[in-house]
């Protein structure tokens, strides 16, 4: 039997925290499959990442592959997925896991059509048995689990979505089965170097207040989410949305009416038709609640909900519901949080 493999997505030198979600999850999978497996492997793909797999190292994994070069500074779904490809190959890997971020949702359909395997998507929960992947995943617009299982035990892909699984902690380098991993530097000499495809550039979303200027997470990722609907009335007033996200560690996201009026990007856009996400705290502002936008936040793990109409659809989802003026509950939480904070 083979090994499972962690593809590791890093930003700019920064692991991202959904990374070592997913390395929880292999590394409870591979203490599933036993002794007789080739164990657990982490891979980073980048330029000058070395540190990285040094930090990464220390987290369970038996080997850490590290594919360092110039040519692999930006992502770029041909070289990426030609390397991942080679690896798994070259080990016989039983599964191969990614977060489903952007990146992981690009790369992981690219690689089960390379390897010929199988591709489990979304995953909220992940298990194996003799082999085989089993997993569950929202169905029909969150109304329902399914539970999907691999019929293949070998090259399984799947993608887990952010905020859902436990993050892999260090462990101690006085357990033996968790010793720290041997880097392994990998020959990235035959990957092309004609890409069909050339990464430009990445524009990120930039907070406000303390945050100016600092690169925000992706919505899909975040753990606190602030989203404003049509009940914001415009663009302009999505600002106080901006201060308390800010106060609160979060990002700003939208429903689809607010991003069909044109008041914030599609990419903030929460919900079937934009984004699933699974924040810690989700806070719903003049948001009514359609069918798609509850099935975009179905497994966030706190929800609050501040509208005027008490029947609103939010409401039913809601651990907690504030019925009444937005414009003057949100600027009442600002005011609390932010005297809370000067009192530390």
């Amino acid at each position: 039997m083979g090994e499972i493999l962690v593809f590791l997505e890093q930003r700019e030198g920064q692991l991202k925290q959904s990374s070592f979600e997913a390395m929880g999850a292999g590394r409870r999978l591979a203490e599933k499959v036993g002794s007789t497996s080739g164990g657990l492997n982490a891979i980073l793909i980048g330029n000058n990442i070395k540190n990285l797999a040094e930090t990464v190292s220390r987290y369970g994994a038996q080997k850490v592959l590290l594919a360092d070069h110039p040519s692999l500074q930006k992502y770029n779904n041909r070289l990426y997925t030609h390397i991942l490809a080679r690896e798994a190959q070259k080990r016989e890997t039983i599964a191969v896991l990614f977060s489903a971020t952007a990146m992981g949702r690009d790369m992981a359909p690219r690689l089960a059509a390379r390897l010929g395997g199988p591709l489990l998507t979304e995953c909220i929960s992940l298990n194996i048995a003799d082999g085989f992947l089993e997993a569950t995943r929202l169905v029909y617009a969150g109304r329902l689990v399914a539970t999907v299982k691999s019929t293949v035990s070998k090259f399984q892909v799947a993608t887990l979505r952010p905020n859902i699984f436990t993050p892999a902690q260090p462990v101690s380098r006085g357990v033996l089965q968790y010793a720290p991993a041997e880097v392994e530097i990998l020959d990235v000499s035959t990957v092309p170097t004609e890409p069909f495809t050339v990464l430009k550039d990445i524009i990120y979303t930039t907070g406000v207040g303390a945050r100016c200027n600092v690169p925000l997470p992706d919505i899909a990722e975040a753990r606190v989410v602030v989203a404003g609907g049509r009940g914001m009335g415009g663009a302009e007033y999505f600002k106080i949305l901006e201060e308390l996200a800010d106060l609160l560690g979060g990002v700003v996201g939208a429903s689809r009416a607010a991003v069909d009026a044109g008041w914030k990007p599609q990419d903030l856009q929460v919900g079937l038709t934009g984004k699933t996400i699974a924040p810690e705290l989700y806070i719903a502002c003049g948001i009514s609640g359609s069918a798609q936008h509850l099935a975009g936040i179905i497994t966030a793990r706190h929800i609050v909900a501040i509208n005027k109409d008490p029947e609103a659809p939010i409401f039913s989802v809601a651990d907690l519901g504030l019925v009444g003026d937005l414009f003057e509950i949100v600027p009442e939480l600002i005011k609390r949080l932010r005297t809370a904070g000067n009192r530390k």
